[in-house]
């Protein structure tokens, strides 16, 4: 249903180092750079996700995340992982959270300029 989605941030560079790493475990990566912009993706495909320089950036509030597919638990843990490390703010450590579903297993993070996101798998682990 989605085409894309922009994201205004501050400053893109750390924005975009946090993305950079975080979106990696994922299997999305950076697929387009221009000097105000990024854009992260499938390699190969069009972009999914743009953060875009602002100089004044107003997040959407607490209803609103945004959920990254992940096709195992442990991309889910290291998405989490250098997330964190690249200076997010930890909203919910990798775990299942069995009141969405019996294999919902996810984490959740608030970026560097407040945006929530999260990467989720929704399957049985094999």
């Amino acid at each position: 249903m989605l085409h894309h989605i922009s994201f205004a941030v501050c400053d893109l560079e750390k924005a975009s180092r946090l993305y950079d790493a975080a979106l990696a475990p994922l299997g999305y990566s950076r697929v387009w750079t221009f000097p105000d912009a990024v854009g992260y993706g499938e390699e190969g495909g069009g972009d999914k996700l743009a953060l875009k320089t602002r100089a004044e950036v107003t997040p959407p509030g607490s209803g609103f995340h945004l959920a990254f597919t992940a096709k195992t638990r442990a991309q889910v843990d290291a998405f989490h992982a250098a997330a964190i490390k690249e200076g997010a703010q930890d909203n919910g450590a990798p775990g299942l959270r069995t009141h969405y579903g019996p294999h919902y297993y996810a984490a959740f993070v608030i970026d560097l300029d407040g945006y929530r996101i999260e990467a989720v798998i929704n399957e049985e682990e094999s």
